[in-house]
Order: structure tokens, then sequence, then C-alpha cells
């Protein structure tokens, strides 16, 4: 019988990531504290809280990794909650040696449910974010396989996205800034990259470095510069050049390369922001 690809079930549908029995001991006081301060924080507004990333998959490295987290509420989020999720972020960050910054997505349940989502926050919810607090709004998505469709939707965007990287990188002005903007790009382009050959290879990863290895199986002339993403995105850079010749001459080429193979993203109502 054959095996599935890898991060797929037996019947061809990606398997959902991570677990909190795969995080590591350094981070488990980490884990633990974000789930008081988040039921704390939104009491009755929370519907549900979960992690995503390095921490829940058991790859994070102490010092280096980020926490990410993702919550939903019950209603739309208004700039209070915003505000609430930024303290929340500064605090866990501040207090935890461990992790290396904060990243909290805040939507309403009604939006990550949506149509509109189905393929994008949904699947985000679905296969890549572990239960943290709350019922599990996974229960109420669809299963989902690596096809053109799933592509197009999580990181049909990029050519919508590069300039805000550019802006970015003429605003930054600290080694620390770039550095964030590093991890951010590289990041992008690496799942990016990925996903544009995602349909062809048949299945999933997370892992930055295996993304970038199978994108080089099928866009050999490239696979240099997607390997140097994926080592920025691990080791972020403050050197704006690197940043330039990644959103000067890799993200063009990918975002046009997209576009040809998979289409677009479908707009989103505006302000809307993504996940993916």
């Amino acid at each position: 019988m054959e095996q599935p690809r890898a991060g797929l079930d037996a019947d061809g549908y990606l398997e959902r990531e991570g677990s909190l029995s795969r995080v590591q001991e350094p981070f488990a006081p980490v884990v633990a504290a974000a789930r008081a301060l988040i039921a704390e924080a939104y009491g009755a507004r929370l519907h549900s809280a979960y992690l995503y990333g390095s921490v829940p998959r058991g790859t994070a490295r102490p010092g280096r990794s980020d926490l990410d987290l993702l919550l939903a509420l019950h209603e739309e989020p208004d700039g209070e909650d915003r505000d609430t999720a930024e303290v929340l972020g500064r605090t866990l960050d501040e207090e935890f040696a461990q992790i290396d910054g904060v990243g909290v997505l805040l939507y309403g349940k009604g939006r990550l449910l949506s149509a509109q989502e189905r393929h994008d926050l949904g699947w985000f919810l679905a296969c890549l974010c572990t239960p943290l607090l709350g019922d599990d709004l996974a229960e109420h998505l669809p299963r989902y396989r690596p096809d053109a469709l799933l592509a197009r939707e999580t990181n049909g965007d990029l050519a919508v996205l590069l300039p805000r990287f550019r802006r970015r990188l003429a605003q930054a002005a600290t080694p620390q800034e770039l550095r964030r903007l590093s991890r951010s790009v590289s990041r992008q382009l690496v799942r990016t990259g990925f996903t544009l050959v995602m349909p062809r290879w048949g299945g999933w990863t997370s892992d930055l470095a295996e993304s970038a290895e199978v994108f080089g199986r099928y866009y050999p002339q490239r696979a240099a510069q997607m390997r140097a993403a994926a080592a920025a995105a691990l080791e972020p850079t403050a050197d704006p050049a690197v940043l330039r010749d990644f959103l000067d001459d890799l993200g063009p080429w990918l975002a046009r390369e997209y576009a040809a193979r998979l289409g677009t993203k479908t707009p989103r109502d505006a302000g809307a922001a993504d996940a993916s």
C-alpha cells in the first residue's frame, strides 16, 4: 500500500500539525502563563484561543523562537481588544527569556468560519493551530487537501504584500527593526515558494528548510535564493542589502510565477488582515 505524502492522512487530507503534548519543557511555563493571561484579559468575550508555529510543533529554540497566538472572539475585535492583545504580547515577551517576541492574531469567530475565509483563515485554524482554550472552531470547518485552490487562497497575494514590505524597509531605523522585517519577509517568501509547488508535490510541511528544498526541486535556478530566504527566516539579518535583494528580485519573480500558475487570491474586504 502506498504511503501518504508528508503531512497528510491516509485519505490524502492535511493532518493537523502541533499538539500541546509536543511543547518542550522550556516553553511549558510560557504556554501556561499565556493561557492564564488570555482568560483574564478577555473573559467572556473570548470564544477560543490557539497556539501555532514552532512552539506547538515542538521545534522551538529557546531564546530564538517567538510565541504565536490566535484568539477568536465572539464578536469582531475593536480597538480596545487590539490594545489588550498588544499588552498581553508585551507582558509575555518581557517575562520569559525563552521567547523572542510574541505575535497575536485577533479575529471574530464569524470571520474565521466565513465562506470567504474557508481556504485561508479557516484552513489556517483547522490545520496549523493547536487548541489552547475554549471550544475548537475546527469542528465546524472542512478537511483540506494540498490543492491549487488552497495554494491560491493562502499565498496568492504576494504582489500586494511586496510594496508594504518595501515601505517597512524604508522606515526601518534600527538593527532590531531590520531583523524583525527579515523574519517576516523571509517567512513569507519561503511559504509562498512552497505553496507554489505544493499541488505538484502533493504534501505539506511547515518546516522552512524543507519547504525551500521542496521548492528547489521544481525551480533549481532559484533554489539557492530560496535556501537563503529560509536561512534568514531562522537567523534574521539586519543587512538591508539582503532584504532589498529578496524584495526586488526573488519576490517579484515569485509573485509573477504564482499568478501565472495558480492565479491570485480572492480580494478581501477593505482592512482585512491575513494570517498566512
